[in-house]
């Protein structure tokens, strides 16, 4: 049984400079929540509250998201403010929080090793902080599910346009029935000639603890960093791991041009605002507003 979660979240966010200068990219709002809070609403609505985070120096702002805030909560009583007030205290009650400092940023492998004496001899699902799934919940149920039944590590894959291959780990697989696959090779990032497939990892993974001890094999690749694609090569060499395509959309947070296309789809698809933003977009659109 899955109880652990393990969230990497110690990189710089280069991509979001200056803004990330002293913000985390995974607490950049999708309107008036930060796509950090998506993710483990999603994995506590599974039964898995127990996340480990793994930060940074300037990382601190996560921690304080899911923490208390007697201030504000008394101010917003104050007010009135009662379900502001309530959605304030749920964010610090809806899990069990333990954070680890990964002191050098050199890699997700690394990230995901720096997190071993939380997470301990169990197995664990590894969720990237700059991915969000509609209705994430159920893709989680499917991939959890397929863990019990199999016992081996799995990973979410989503299809790719093929020039958009080299963005991605992609994998070579067989499929074992609609949606499943055996993974048979992975590839960090090729060039899109070179891919084996157009099946690329999302960013959700449930493992076995036998990757602790491919981490602690694999070698340091392009400017220091340990991949964790690296030792999922590894770890084939010593047991199998399985696949599924996630059925649903996939939004990455993780760049400027696709963060805002997901907070414009987030936006037009809430009940306060939705259809008012989708009339100024008509209009923007018609040369009615100017840009």
């Amino acid at each position: 049984m899955v109880r652990k979660a393990v969230l990497p979240v110690a990189g710089w966010g280069t991509r979001f400079l200056p803004a990330t200068k002293s913000m985390p990219k995974e607490m950049l709002p999708i309107i008036d929540k930060p796509v950090i809070q998506f993710i483990v609403e999603a994995l506590a609505g599974v039964g898995i509250d127990n996340i480990v985070f793994v930060t940074g120096r300037h990382k601190r702002a996560i921690e304080n998201h899911f923490d208390f805030h007697p201030e504000l909560e008394e101010h917003l009583k104050r007010a009135g403010k009662e379900q502001l007030l309530k959605e304030v205290r749920d964010i610090a009650n809806i899990i069990n929080p333990i954070f680890v400092r990964q002191k050098e940023q050199l890699g997700l492998g690394h990230a995901v090793l720096t997190a071993e004496p939380a997470v301990g001899n169990e197995p664990f699902l590894v969720a990237l902080g700059d991915v969000l799934i509609d209705e994430e919940e159920k893709e989680l149920e499917r991939l959890l599910y397929l863990f019990n039944k199999l016992g081996k590590s799995v990973i979410a894959l989503m299809e790719v346009p093929q020039e958009e291959v080299s963005k991605y780990g992609v994998v070579k697989v067989k499929e074992l029935e609609k949606g499943v696959y055996l993974v048979e090779d992975l590839v960090e990032k090729p060039a899109p000639e070179e891919a084996p497939s157009n099946l690329a990892i999302v960013g959700r993974y449930v493992f076995t603890p036998a990757i602790f001890e491919a981490l602690k094999r694999t070698k340091p690749g392009k400017g220091g960093e340990y991949q964790l694609t690296d030792a999922m090569k590894l770890l084939l060499e010593e047991e199998v791991i399985y696949a599924v395509k996630v059925e649903r959309e996939v939004y990455d947070t993780g760049n400027p041009l696709d963060y805002l296309k997901t907070v414009v789809n987030f936006a037009l698809r809430r009940q306060d605002i939705g259809e008012e933003f989708k009339a100024f977009l008509k209009e923007l659109l018609e040369g009615k507003v100017k840009v």
